[in-house]
């Protein structure tokens, strides 16, 4: 069954995001895949709170998507930052 799944692609399966700290904040990349395509997007947490960054950008790459999303998270809560929650 294994060999199926490696020549049909069920085999391999995206890495999951890794969540990274910035300022106090857990950042989670989450990009929304639209088509071949990944819509920017991340989970951003702190004290309990969470608030869901979505981005009308959209990249071809997951990684540079989840690059994209962390980036965009952190400018947002350089921006904002307590003020993303209210």
């Amino acid at each position: 069954m294994s060999i199926l799944k490696r020549l049909f692609g069920g085999g391999t399966s995206a890495p999951e995001p890794k969540s990274e700290t910035y300022n106090g904040f857990t950042i989670t990349p989450t990009p929304i895949r639209e088509g071949s395509r990944f819509r920017i997007s991340a989970l951003i947490e702190k004290d309990g709170k969470s608030h869901t960054l979505i981005r009308a950008d959209v990249l071809e790459d997951l990684a540079a998507a989840n690059e994209a999303s962390v980036n965009k998270a952190k400018q947002m809560i350089d921006e904002q930052g307590d003020r993303l929650f209210t």
